[in-house]
């Protein structure tokens, strides 16, 4: 059977399918910008990700970043190419990213009414052992008048508008969740376009793996323990779950979301409001996991309910299929009533 040419019909690619959403939409036009230039950044990083270790990209580049996290060179690169291209896109007006300290507001000349936090790199330490690592995101618009400033990026999750990932794995993948649910495209480097490969995703019930990182096991708050224990053993002779941990956000949600299941990355005594920032991890992923039937929560209230006061905000995540996201909520609240 040939291979399907970009002009067929049914194949869309996602500048294709971005322009159609935003004509039905009947929007200005700047969404399809933004999401453009975001495209042509992944696109850089990705080659980049291929030929590191050509390239001498591989190992520290002698800082850390405003979260404590060791800066590997392909972070700082990963940074540059996103700064630029959604500036460049004149859709944006503040940008959040992991890597600096303060919000980066936007020239006058290249301002848009969007803004957007991102994880240039998640899981830069897994760089030099050829693990999956990614990049996340979440656009908000622009909500209050007058010049911008880093307030504008403090929304709660359910004010995004877009939000997805990069996986750069076997493949590299770009998943988008907009109000029209959740696409995933494929990047086809022969002709350097992200092919829609899978429409309207939608996470299975309930799974049978859990992901977590078990390092942290004596730390776990009772409800954790009680949970990861009823997946190891469970009491009603059906199989126990699967453990599967990458401990790249991007590599072990992307999983969760096509094989079900859960991934957790709760508070615990040594990180009490959690590890995994707020704006650009935690709203981005918890977005696309409920537009895609999912759920995702705290333990105490849903992940895109919460309302930041800072832009580094921590928060505690579980997230993944619905049946395993209530069974953990169950437990959950049976501790916290006691």
């Amino acid at each position: 059977m040939a291979d399907k040419s970009l002009f067929d019909t049914d194949v869309s690619t996602l500048t294709r399918f971005v322009m159609e959403e935003g004509r039905k939409a009947k929007g200005t036009g700047e969404m399809t910008q933004l999401l453009n230039s975001l495209c042509t950044a992944v696109k850089a990083i990705s080659s980049a990700v291929r030929k590191a270790g050509i390239a001498n990209l591989y190992g520290i580049a002698g800082s850390t970043n405003v979260t404590g996290d060791q800066v590997k060179k392909l972070d700082v690169l990963s940074n540059d190419l996103v700064i630029n291209m959604l500036k460049s896109s004149f859709a944006t007006c503040v940008l959040v990213s992991e890597e600096d300290t303060n919000a980066i507001i936007v020239e006058p000349e290249k301002r848009g009414k969007y803004v957007v936090c991102f994880d240039p790199l998640d899981g830069s330490s897994n760089i030099d052992c050829l693990a999956s690592i990614g990049t996340i995101f979440g656009i908000y618009r622009k909500n209050s008048t007058g010049e911008p400033t880093e307030k504008d990026a403090l929304q709660p999750g359910r004010n995004l508008v877009a939000a997805g990932y990069a996986l750069y794995g076997s493949a590299t993948m770009l998943v988008l969740a907009m109000a029209c649910g959740v696409n995933c495209f494929m990047l086809d480097p022969a002709i350097g376009e992200f092919i829609l490969v899978e429409k309207d995703v939608k996470i299975k019930k309930k799974g049978n793996i859990y992901s977590l990182n078990e390092g942290y096991a004596r730390d776990f708050d009772p409800a954790v323990a009680e949970y990861v224990q009823k997946k190891k053993f469970p009491q009603d002779n059906t199989a126990p779950y699967g453990a599967r941990y990458v401990g790249s956000m991007v590599a072990d949600v992307h999983r969760t979301l096509v094989y079900g299941g859960i991934f957790l990355y709760p508070a615990n005594k040594k990180s009490p409001k959690g590890k995994l920032r707020l704006l650009y991890e935690c709203n981005p992923m918890a977005f696309v996991m409920e537009k895609a039937g999912g759920l995702a929560t705290t333990g105490n209230k849903a992940v895109l309910d919460i309302i930041p006061t800072d832009i580094h905000e921590r928060a505690p995540v579980i997230l993944g299929s619905p049946d395993d996201v209530n069974e953990f909520l169950e437990i959950y609240k049976k501790h916290a009533a006691k």
